[in-house]
């Protein structure tokens, strides 16, 4: 295929309809085709990065191999498709601003008044067409963040209408997702926002070449004709979006409502191969037809957002379904967890987490947990803050440390057993400067960690941290019973701990839930799941 095509998906009426997943979705059926297919997302937004944001305000911040700081969606993306992500693939207003006046700066304009079009305009589709540049990709899917018709989205409606033209008739198409609302009091469906919404991208230039209609019913046909009359897109063009009981139903559905086939036909591509969903299915009967069930504790300080941890809950269904598990988690805020409740808090449960996280909020309830867990031979999983926590548990009450404790706490503590970096100790700006992406970590023959990686010596994870092991303590703490299994050769830096003399109790510094997808579930989940149900039987 000579030039790389590209699909635009856009969203109205309102925000959190699923672009991600539906983007994500049709990336898979077009993959499954044979087409080399990416996804970016371009995100309205002035951060230069999610890197900094609460994650209240915007669910979890996701981090890339090449170390990007990035939105949630490109986990749906890496989970759904299995190919790594990249800086390129997730580009924010911050970071056009950012560049476009850095050009001004060193002169790069000639003196031309630099403004929204065609300034702001062109980086926008320069960096729009990076992925499809590089040879690598056949179809690249772009999903525009918020929703047509907001401010902040205009400098990219505006790029994508230029692109279009541009790159001419069959080289990029718009998808555009909407909401058809159920009326309970009139009994029926209503296409007016929908219609609105498509009104607003024409007032835009942008006419939708697909329709893809989030709704709770059934959309009719006679209502899907209305919506081809009045939205000008052709019939075979509406695609209805039902509910779905889990997100890895809707490529299924998508395939049933036709969109691959619509999308392929308006990029003026061949529709001959139907599309090689075996793994995935395998997948979804597994994972709605479980064997056993297990209850892990979720302990975090972020509990009352789903999406703060959407990555660690998608982990535990990629685990559940090689296990044969249902995974169900019951959420704990760390907060509430105290000295006379934590037995009731902790109770039944077959294995406890204890998740990532910044800042001294939660931090007592989340070593409460670690103990309990420790002292109850319950399996254990602590990420990165997590695995922190249980150096500090350990040093308190195995070695004695009472105040033992992590310099982000407490800088004046006696047993800083969790210490800034040292690469860390002159930054004073927050984003993008902790440690960041893929690092390498050699383990331990014989280890925990070496069995559940499968023997391997050497593996690679993702990192987003400041502060680490203090190796000062390294041996005493190891002559107490807990083992640095995995360390990284150029740093020092300790990444795993684990507990030989307990059944299984292991603390990484990285994230593993940003490498688990749908056809290579993390082998630390895997682990952790099927431990939880060994302790249960």
């Amino acid at each position: 295929m000579s030039q790389t095509k590209y699909i635009f998906v856009t969203g109205g009426v309102t925000s959190s309809l699923g672009k991600g997943i539906i983007a994500a979705s049709l990336a898979k059926l077009l993959q499954a085709r044979g087409y080399r297919t990416t996804i970016q997302k371009l995100d309205p937004y002035i951060n230069v990065d999610p890197g900094t944001l609460n994650p209240y305000e915007h669910g979890e911040c996701y981090v890339t191999d090449d170390g990007a700081e990035t939105d949630l969606d490109l986990g749906h993306y890496e989970r759904f498709l299995n190919t790594t992500t990249s800086q390129a693939n997730n580009v924010t207003t911050g970071r056009i601003y950012q560049s476009v006046i850095e050009k001004e700066r060193r002169g790069e304009f000639l003196g031309k008044t630099v403004q929204v079009v065609p300034h702001i305009t062109n980086e926008i589709k320069e960096r729009i067409q990076i992925l499809g540049k590089s040879g690598d990709y056949d179809i690249v899917i772009t999903e525009i963040g918020g929703t047509v018709g907001d401010i902040e989205s205009l400098p990219y409606i505006e790029a994508v209408r230029q692109l279009l033209w541009e790159l001419g008739d069959n080289n990029g198409i718009v998808i555009h997702l909407t909401l058809v609302p159920y009326l309970s009091a009139a009994g029926e469906l209503k296409t007016k926002p929908t219609q609105h919404s498509v009104k607003t991208l024409m007032e835009s230039g942008i006419k939708a070449d697909i329709l893809v209609c989030r709704t709770e019913h059934e959309i009719s046909d006679e209502i899907k004709h209305k919506l081809a009359l009045f939205c000008n897109v052709k019939r075979e063009a509406v695609i209805q979006s039902i509910d779905a009981s889990t997100i890895y139903d809707v490529p299924i559905l998508m395939q049933e409502e036709g969109l691959d086939t619509v999308t392929l036909q308006r990029l003026g591509l061949p529709d001959t191969t139907r599309p090689n969903l075996d793994q995935w299915n395998q997948f979804l009967n597994k994972h709605k037809n479980p064997k056993h069930e297990v209850t892990i504790g979720l302990v975090g300080k972020y509990v009352e957002l789903q999406d703060s941890y959407k990555s660690i809950l998608e982990s535990f269904i990629h685990a559940g379904a090689v296990n044969e598990v249902k995974v169900n988690v019951r959420s704990i805020h760390s907060e509430h967890i105290n000295d006379k409740n934590f037995e009731s808090k902790l109770k039944g449960l077959n294995g406890i987490l204890v998740a990532p996280g910044f800042g001294e909020r939660g931090i007592e309830g989340k070593i409460k947990a670690v103990q309990y867990a420790r002292e109850n031979n319950i399996p254990f999983l602590g990420i990165c803050l997590g695995m922190q926590m249980a150096v500090i548990e350990f040093s308190r009450n195995v070695l004695g440390y009472k105040d033992a404790t992590s310099t982000e706490m407490l800088e004046s503590t006696e047993h800083p057993v969790i210490n800034l970096m040292e690469t860390q100790k002159n930054i004073t700006n927050k984003g993008g400067t902790m440690r960041l992406g893929s690092w390498d970590c050699t383990l331990k023959k014989g280890s925990l960690a070496s069995k559940i990686y499968h023997g391997a010596t050497e593996i690679a994870e993702r990192h987003r941290h400041r502060y680490e092991f203090n190796n000062d303590y390294k041996e005493e703490i190891e002559k107490a019973g807990m083992l640095a299994s995995g360390v990284n050769k150029e740093t020092g830096l300790v990444e795993i701990v684990e507990i030989p003399s307990h059944p299984w109790f292991i603390g990484v510094q990285y994230h593993p839930e940003y490498k688990s997808t749908v056809l290579n579930p993390h082998p630390l989940f895997v682990g952790f799941v099927k431990a939880a149900l060994d302790h249960k039987i």
